[in-house]
């Protein structure tokens, strides 16, 4: 696959900078993979749009307070993944600037991994400020609304944003299953390569309780809430353990084994997250819908509206 099959224009304008006050309130663009058929909802009626005897399956990850600035010299240090203990991966900056060795406020650097990723040591729990991603400028004004209702497990880097639109009553409305997936920031990283399967794609850790497997494995519909729900159903299903790294990398003419209907925000254009859902879609069906929540004027990426795939 060309990177450039991932490509589309996006007006500025359409990059949503704050939740809505309601978190349900989003609007929801559903699309029916056998008719071909696309309708506009509301969030809020995504109940009434699924099969009977759907289970909804969310990954309940937390998002680490993982923006950590430091002062001499100016800059900041981004957790990632916690590695053991007190030992974290992270990125820092300005690398070239900075010593294995040294100590900065909180943060011990203790190896230069490359490209700006740092091996590093963390005095106490993580204490910065919410990971947002840079294509949001306004800072925003409740932490919480970065997380979703059920988050539980800390560990991620960045929120598995399909699920910030789910309230406590609307999930009390549906047959839920959880999953945790470690979001780390690879994941969102734009494609910096002209082939997508030349794109290095780095493992992320996630963790099935065996009862949870049991349902998702016995539901006559499953619900994937997200991409990284997905990931990780879909390398349990080709006979992962229940708790690793997964490095799927879901590309056009993958077939899913698990996953029956997919729930996902809109993605950066060069993402590897726009390929995993044209991977469930279709190419030309997904941008056939990205076409139409452009003219409708949908709000996109991580505080914008949702997509339902049927």
């Amino acid at each position: 696959m060309n990177a450039t099959e991932l490509d589309y224009e996006l007006p500025k304008e359409l990059i949503a900078q704050r939740p809505l006050e309601r978190r349900d309130a989003s609007r929801l663009l559903v699309y029916s993979r056998e008719s071909g058929e696309i309708r506009h909802r509301s969030f809020g009626d995504l109940v009434d749009e699924l099969p009977a005897g759907t289970l909804t399956v969310v990954n309940d990850t937390r998002v680490v307070p993982a923006r950590i600035a430091i002062e001499k010299p100016r800059g900041e240090v981004l957790l990632v993944e916690r590695l053991g203990g007190d030992e974290w991966e992270g990125l820092a900056r300005p690398t070239r600037r900075l010593r294995a060795g040294e100590r900065y406020g909180a943060v011990e650097l203790l190896e230069h991994l490359g490209a700006g990723r740092w091996r590093l040591r963390l005095s106490g729990e993580a204490a910065g400020a919410v990971p947002l991603p840079p294509y949001i400028t306004e800072p925003l004004g409740d932490p919480s609304r970065y997380q979703t209702v059920y988050a539980s497990p800390e560990g991620s880097a960045a929120a598995p944003t399909a699920g910030l639109h789910f309230t406590p009553e609307l999930l009390g409305r549906l047959d839920v299953e959880r999953v945790t997936l470690h979001v780390g920031l690879d994941t969102f990283r734009p494609l910096a390569v002209e082939r997508v399967e030349e794109h290095p794609l780095h493992g992320e850790r996630y963790e099935v309780s065996a009862e949870a497997w049991a349902r998702i494995e016995a539901a006559p519909s499953v619900l994937a809430v997200g991409t990284t729900t997905v990931r990780t159903l879909e390398t349990v299903a080709r006979g992962g353990p229940l708790r690793g790294r997964t490095e799927l990398f879901i590309l056009p003419g993958l077939e899913f084994r698990r996953v029956d209907l997919l729930l996902t925000n809109f993605h950066l254009p060069r993402s590897t997250l726009l390929a995993l859902v044209m991977a469930f879609a279709g190419v030309e069906e997904t941008r056939r819908l990205y076409l139409v929540a452009i003219e409708e004027r949908y709000r996109f990426y991580s505080f914008g509206d949702a997509m339902l795939i049927l």
